[in-house]
């Protein structure tokens, strides 16, 4: 068998997992869609991992990813909170919905047409489609309260993902995610310090947290570029 298939089978799962998300918002399960957007984040970080690992990356890899993405992180995000929420906007809800998938599907195809080297990553131009994917399912997963929202958070969902949605094809800079080894971690043990305070939050608030890690990380970037504007 050759070595490739192994994070192709692995991508097939994050695209899986995409699938089932939109088959459990069907059925209005949506904290479990939430949960399955989130596999898929993990299965999409795996992938490029043992690709990296077993030194099988690829174009084809690249592309396979992208289409996965657009499922995984495009549609079942946008079908998500359309479901949840905006249906009540009605057409107004249908357009903001599907920001999710048309922004994050054109941050897909900057991202694929400027990749020069596949081996190695920079800053992303742009927010992941996997990031805003997971702060907008992460987000579901927190306010849902029996299919209804936590009043509080009511307002906050549709500049939420008009935010989101801009950020995947603005030019502000994200770190790309640092490669899982322990040379990383001697050497800038600060990922490890907010790996463990992650990893204790998400446990201590049974993983609501993680709405507010993502959505650090997204205003992180904000604040970031506004600071070198300013500066430069």
């Amino acid at each position: 068998m050759k070595k490739s298939y192994i994070p192709n089978t692995i991508t097939a799962f994050s695209l899986l997992s995409g699938f089932l998300s939109i088959i459990f918002t069907s059925k209005g399960d949506f904290q479990l869609a939430a949960v399955m957007i989130f596999a898929a984040s993990i299965f999409d970080l795996i992938d490029g991992i043992v690709a990296r690992l077993l030194k099988t990356t690829s174009q084809f890899g690249v592309e396979l990813d992208s289409l996965a993405d657009i499922v995984s992180f495009g549609a079942a995000p946008a079908f998500l909170i359309y479901s949840f929420h905006f249906y009540k906007f009605g057409a107004i809800g249908i357009f903001i919905s599907a920001l999710l998938l048309i922004f994050g599907a054109l941050r897909l195809a900057r991202f694929n047409s400027q990749l020069e080297e596949i081996e190695t990553k920079g800053d992303f131009k742009g927010l992941p489609i996997p990031l805003s994917a997971i702060t907008v399912a992460m987000f579901v997963y927190y306010v849902n309260n029996n299919g209804e929202f936590i009043k509080p958070l009511y307002y906050v969902s549709v500049p939420l993902v008009l935010v989101i949605s801009v950020l995947m094809i603005s030019n502000i800079k994200y770190a790309a995610f640092p490669k899982l080894n322990k040379s990383t971690f001697r050497g800038k043990p600060i990922y490890l310090i907010l790996a463990i305070v992650g990893l204790v939050l998400t446990f201590l608030t049974d993983g609501t947290a993680l709405f507010y890690i993502f959505l650090g990380i997204i205003l992180f970037g904000i604040v970031r570029h506004l600071i070198k504007k300013y500066n430069s």
